[in-house]
């Protein structure tokens, strides 16, 4: 009976997985599509990131705190109008083509998704047995795998237009042609970011009505802790969580330079035009992730988590190595594999790192979220290499040095050491 009464909260917070994971993905899109409609460089258009990641950064612990004060479910549904408000305001933006309004709009985006991940995550990891956290976040996040897959090939195929003007070829272009270039290109995002501003409304409603359960964390784990009393900095003590912060924000840094810069490798290592760049990050690419994060579930009932993601950070690098090292086809399809071996490291760095915390859970898990910062300063340099060397290939050994340090977390820095 108990396991069914979490059912459906599971459910339904499951569903929150695919929203921010399509946030996350996007970026792929909207990397090279507003490096167009803005005319940026590669150091410009990487401030994508940047806001969407500042915004877990600055908002994490405010979520925190108040998930700590009040519920996972008003958490929830501020998430929620978050990120909607910040969705409707791509229409806006769109009709300035102005870059700082999209930033904001991403910001405000980020920040309703930082609630929810706060929230999603730990709310996922005690709904249920705790020795099956491991596994049951891994198996939610396999949704947030179905929204990676789906979002480069959506906004690939509704945000790209596959018109492609090389520099020379706008300065040969009238002035009204280059507006009119550029307004279209800018427009074509206003439908997409209507209809997740209308679904977002639809699961706030759904939210809203339904009685979520309020679970309190098992304080056992911790000796001499009051419950709430170290809700603070202090949490970091815990060697196993700070390490996980660490790892967190390498890990977050590689996702996301990998795959924000893909449709500009693939042009760069393969020749491939943007729209089935984005396709095959989507369809092959994301897929893997998908597929990565269910087969990862299953891998931990024979082998013990921090020892998988031990494995698949050393194949990422070797993988990343090829992809440097090579061209052609070879080194799109080493970068292409590098996600089904990216898909179990968040939530098991996550989980690892919340392990025997009890009540501390939320204020840890707002620790780990924050982390997330990784994903706005990892591509911020590589675009600057990009930009300096003038190959976006040479700016992938920034993500080959983030999966070292995950690499060190799964051999060691996950340990929990006793005070």
């Amino acid at each position: 009976m108990s396991k069914n009464k979490y059912l459906f909260p599971l459910i339904l917070v499951t569903s929150l997985f695919f929203l921010w994971a399509f946030l996350h993905n996007i970026n792929a899109i909207l990397i090279p599509h507003l490096k167009t409609v803005c005319q940026l460089s590669d150091t410009q258009s990487s401030f994508v990131d940047s806001a969407v990641y500042l915004g877990y950064f600055l908002i994490a612990i405010p979520a925190g705190l108040f998930v700590h004060k009040y519920s996972y479910k008003k958490g929830i549904i501020l998430g929620l109008s978050l990120f909607g408000t910040g969705a409707l305001l791509f229409i806006p933006a769109a009709n300035a083509q102005s870059y700082t309004f999209f930033l904001v709009a991403l910001f405000i985006i980020a920040s309703g998704a930082t609630f929810l991940e706060t929230i999603a995550n730990p709310y996922v990891s005690v709904l249920g047995d705790k020795k099956t956290s491991a596994q049951r976040l891994n198996f939610a996040q396999s949704f947030n795998g179905l929204g990676a897959c789906v979002a480069p090939i959506i906004g690939g195929h509704v945000i790209l237009t596959g018109v492609e003007h090389t520099p020379d070829e706008l300065k040969h272009m009238s002035a009204a042609q280059v507006a009119a270039y550029l307004h279209s290109e800018a427009s074509t995002v206003k439908l997409p970011y209507l209809v997740i501003g209308i679904a977002v409304l639809i699961l706030l409603l759904l939210f809203i009505f339904t009685n979520l359960p309020n679970v309190e964390e098992d304080d056992s784990a911790i000796e001499s802790h009051a419950p709430g009393s170290d809700f603070s900095i202090s949490v970091l003590k815990h060697k196993h969580l700070s390490w996980a912060v660490v790892a967190q924000f390498f890990y977050v840094g590689a996702q996301v330079g990998v795959a924000s810069f893909f449709i500009r490798y693939a042009k760069f290592v393969a020749g491939v035009g943007e729209k089935d760049a984005a396709f095959f990050w989507g369809m092959i690419a994301m897929g893997g992730f998908m597929v990565g994060r269910f087969a990862g579930t299953f891998f931990m009932k024979f082998i013990d988590p921090a020892k998988l993601l031990s494995i698949y950070a050393a194949i990422s690098i070797l993988l990343l190595a090829i992809g440097l090292t090579t061209h052609g086809t070879v080194a799109l399809y080493a970068v292409m594999a590098v996600p089904f071996f990216m898909s179990i490291m968040f939530p098991t760095i996550f989980a690892l790192g919340i392990k025997g915390l009890g009540e501390e859970t939320k204020i840890a898990s707002s620790f780990l979220v924050m982390s997330i910062i990784g994903g706005g300063v990892a591509p911020l340099f590589m675009g600057l290499i990009s930009d300096k060397t003038s190959s976006i290939q040479m700016a992938y050994i920034v993500p080959l040095i983030c999966f070292a340090i995950v690499l060190y977390y799964g051999v060691k820095g996950h340990k929990v050491v006793k005070a």
